[in-house]
């Protein structure tokens, strides 16, 4: 049966919500987008139809259990909720979307469940990986910038922007920003070493100045991956490239993904007259 352009998907005892946009995936590639820590299938505003139109292909978003209008989560959520978001929610995620073969691209925590899912499991129809701003270990710098965001929560000015685009705000913060906070959140969050087993091209693009990580992020991707890596540095950007710089981000994985898809056979190089 052929995907609506929105509805739920049942995941291991989950609802989660989705919006398909262009066409399904076994008609064309399918990009499917990872959101942020904070975010929802809603927040990548319209992202999405964007690099649809300038892909050709399907894009598939969708929030995460805990977010958006999917089902909450128990709290506090295990330090290691990323790595198992990449093993144990995401495979059954695609099985379930009917993916054929595509592009994984993701924002912030979802870069990081991209690059972990990559790394960990061999997934032929992983095409490639577009990481906007991933996160691959912990920064100290990191986590100045969430424990702001604490406070900034407290105060009411950050819960209330959050609050349209989620149906449990309070789950949708805590469960990521008591994570990160947490003493022990760097032993566990690592996930450098699974770079070394990425065997598709990667594309990372980081914002100059980005609150929440350095390019030092992008610098261990280059020195682990044995895929080839492609880094973007966007000057004046910050955390959010697609929001930020978001005509320089479509240009960077927009591009990126039709020369993937035309490395695959899958479209051909737009020629000028």
């Amino acid at each position: 049966m052929a995907m609506a352009d929105e509805g739920f998907l049942d995941i291991e005892g989950a609802r989660l919500e989705f919006r398909m946009i262009g066409p399904r995936p076994d008609a064309a590639p399918t990009i499917v987008m990872l959101h942020e820590g904070l975010g929802s299938a809603a927040l990548w505003g319209d992202f999405p139809e964007r690099l649809a139109r300038r892909t050709k292909a399907g894009v598939l978003v969708y929030s995460r259990a805990g977010y958006g209008r999917s089902s909450p989560v128990a709290l506090p959520r295990p330090l290691d909720y990323m790595q198992r978001e990449a093993t144990e929610v995401l495979p059954k995620l695609l099985d379930a979307a009917g993916f054929r073969r595509g592009v994984l691209v993701g924002h912030s925590d979802g870069a990081s469940i991209a690059a972990a899912y990559a790394g960990s499991i061999q997934d032929h129809r992983v095409r490639a990986l577009a990481l906007l701003a991933p996160h691959f270990f912990v920064e100290a710098f990191s986590l100045r910038e969430i424990a702001r965001a604490k406070e900034r929560y407290a105060a009411g000015d950050l819960r209330d922007k959050l609050a349209r685009h989620h149906a449990d705000v309070d789950v949708a913060f805590r469960g990521w920003n008591d994570a990160w906070l947490d003493p022990g959140f760097a032993d566990v969050f690592d996930i450098v070493e699974p770079l070394a087993y990425i065997r598709v091209p990667v594309l990372i693009v980081q914002g100059e100045d980005d609150p929440y990580g350095t390019v030092r992020q992008m610098e261990v991707a280059e020195e682990e991956c044995y895929c080839p890596v492609d880094a973007v540095l966007l000057p004046g950007c910050g955390h959010a490239p697609h929001r930020d710089k978001p005509d320089e981000t479509l240009e960077a994985v927009g591009g990126f993904i039709e020369r993937i898809l035309v490395l695959h056979g899958e479209a051909k190089m737009e020629r000028a007259a």
